[in-house]
């Protein structure tokens, strides 16, 4: 399992001839380090004497933000996982033999199936990514102040992984016959790219302000 390797590891892997991992799973890393720099930083704030001079709803949203970056952090490493497992469908079914007319309608099915199935991983990354940007913009308003660069951090990796992922959808997309799912899927990747990137330099801009720049 992706997992269990060392960082060494992964790398290694990532950098070999063999097509899994890759884009994907590199952006679902991406995202499950963004989730954990938000961690960090909460577990830096609870407890501290900004954090407790803090009105009672503000300190609940930080724990059920600290909550939250736990859960998504887990997620994104089941969804780094399963990234490359729905990419060896795919080249499973460009495996499926085609002597015959039959053999050949049989396994342009089974290809066009299987890419659909590999989009909707990155789909569902891509999606939960721009979610982690109501936690980063706690941590970045109520965050230890010494930490604070690690939410900009955050921001930085989690647009990079929304975007990553989205390229994934696209390259995918661009496989599937089915025009009304093209053209849904690509009006959405165009609105998170967008507003991912807005919610990034917004955050940024905080970040920098507070460390004096």
């Amino acid at each position: 399992m992706l997992k269990e390797l060392t960082v060494e590891n992964f790398a290694k892997e990532l950098a070999s001839k063999s097509p899994a991992p890759g884009g994907g799973s590199a952006a679902a890393l991406s995202a499950t380090l963004a989730a954990a720099l938000s961690s960090m930083v909460f577990n830096l704030t609870i407890g501290k004497k900004s954090y407790e001079a803090l009105e009672e709803e503000e300190k609940k949203n930080i724990i059920k933000a600290l909550e939250k970056t736990e859960s998504m952090r887990e997620e994104y490493i089941d969804l780094m996982e399963e990234d490359t497992k729905v990419f060896l469908k795919v080249m499973e079914a460009f495996k499926m033999p085609k002597e015959t007319e039959e053999e050949k309608k049989i396994r342009k099915e089974k290809i066009d199936e299987a890419y659909k199935l590999a989009l909707e991983v990155p789909n569902k990354l891509s999606k939960n990514c721009f979610e982690l940007y109501k936690y980063i913009e706690v941590a970045t308003n109520y965050g230890n102040i010494n930490a604070i660069s690690d939410a900009g951090v955050s921001a930085l990796l989690i647009q990079s992984a929304l975007e990553g992922a989205i390229l994934n959808v696209k390259i995918n997309l661009s496989s599937v016959e089915d025009d009304s799912l093209k053209e849904e899927l690509s009006t959405q990747c165009e609105n998170l790219v967008r507003n991912g990137r807005k919610k990034r330099d917004e955050l940024l801009r905080i970040v920098e302000k507070k460390i004096g720049f």
